[in-house]
């Protein structure tokens, strides 16, 4: 840092902000902490009286905090996401359109790792809605030496941090099971409830089949959907260890390769997910009908935004799968699967 005349400030860096006052018309800031002077500010700042400013110059091996919160921006982020302008020397991501966050992790802790550079992100693989912002990033003092934006560019060398992955528009056959649903004895709750998931996602649900607490009806509605083209099925109901509740050896029955049957997370312990062949078909307790967030809110939107979930995956959920039952429930404000 160092004090020279206006004249001689050109390219280089404010260290402070700068008021100007114009007598019961102004009084503000008119150039902020900061700023690289150009050589069109000399006469604004010599007719404020500034003949001497306090400046970083801008030596060889040195980038100011804009160009470096740019460069690192444009490096970390990958598909699905929208770059602010630089503001007091941090730029934001956001979200291009709905989807599931994607953070690796590991290659975050090393670029945070990097002295005074700063990269804050949500959490992967929770929801980004179209233009919320999901990261930030910029560095903390006003100027860095390039070779710590290198290392940065570097470390994204071989892909970005950051992804949107999309949601598609996936064709849903629901399956609900229960005799009392099926023969009329109560009005089926579970459907409304999934279908609006699902609608929320841009999926719909291309048939909803009522079967019997029976193993040989179940089966033949989920080969019936995937006959039909669907490209995911959702059994819903029949999910415990009643006698009655048959969906997981429905869906084993019907060809399953089961993930996994169970879950760490309150609510959702009973969750199942199997494939058939490509198709995923998850198995929803009931809970799904009566929480806001659940295990279906967890799991089901990386399946539509075509991200693998592996039984670890699910293992991971017991770290945070305890739901706290606030009241109004704040999800995804919380902690829940986090």
């Amino acid at each position: 840092m160092e004090t020279v005349p206006v004249e001689e400030a050109v390219g280089m860096v404010l260290c402070h902000d700068i008021t100007e006052i114009v007598p019961g018309t102004f009084k503000g800031r008119a150039f902020q902490k900061g700023h690289v002077v150009t050589s069109d500010d000399i006469e604004h700042l010599l007719r404020i009286g500034k003949e001497q400013l306090y400046v970083l110059n801008l030596k060889n091996g040195f980038v100011h905090e804009n160009e470096a919160a740019e460069r690192i921006a444009s490096a970390v982020a990958g598909k699905g996401l929208d770059l602010s302008t630089p503001s007091e020397g941090r730029i934001n991501m956001h979200a291009r359109y709905q989807g599931i966050l994607k953070i690796d992790v590991d290659r975050l802790d090393c670029l945070n790792s990097i002295e005074n550079i700063v990269l804050a992100t949500a959490h992967t693989n929770h929801e980004a809605a179209q233009g919320r912002p999901v990261a930030g990033t910029r560095i903390v003092p006003l100027v860095i030496e390039e070779e710590k934006i290198q290392a940065v560019e570097d470390l994204c060398a071989d892909g970005p941090i950051i992804d949107i992955l999309p949601y598609q528009a996936l064709q849903v056959g629901m399956v609900t099971t229960g005799s009392e649903v099926y023969k009329g004895r109560i009005k089926d709750s579970f459907g409304p409830v999934v279908r609006k998931k699902f609608q929320d996602m841009g999926c719909s649900i291309s048939r909803q089949v009522f079967v019997a607490d029976d193993i040989a009806m179940t089966v033949s509605a989920i080969e019936n959907l995937i006959e039909e083209g669907a490209e995911m099925v959702v059994v819903t109901g029949g999910m415990s260890v009643d006698p009655d509740d048959l969906s997981p050896s429905a869906i084993r029955a019907a060809g399953g390769k089961v993930v996994s049957y169970g879950s760490p997370t309150f609510p959702g312990a009973m969750f199942m997910l199997a494939y058939i062949g490509d198709v995923p078909v998850v198995g929803l307790p009931g809970c799904v009908m009566y929480y806001k967030a659940s295990i279906f809110d967890l799991i089901v939107p990386r399946i539509v935004a075509g991200d693998p979930v592996t039984r670890q995956d699910i293992i991971k959920l017991g770290h945070g799968g305890f739901c706290a039952g606030c009241s109004p429930c704040r999800y995804p404000i919380c902690p829940f699967g986090k």
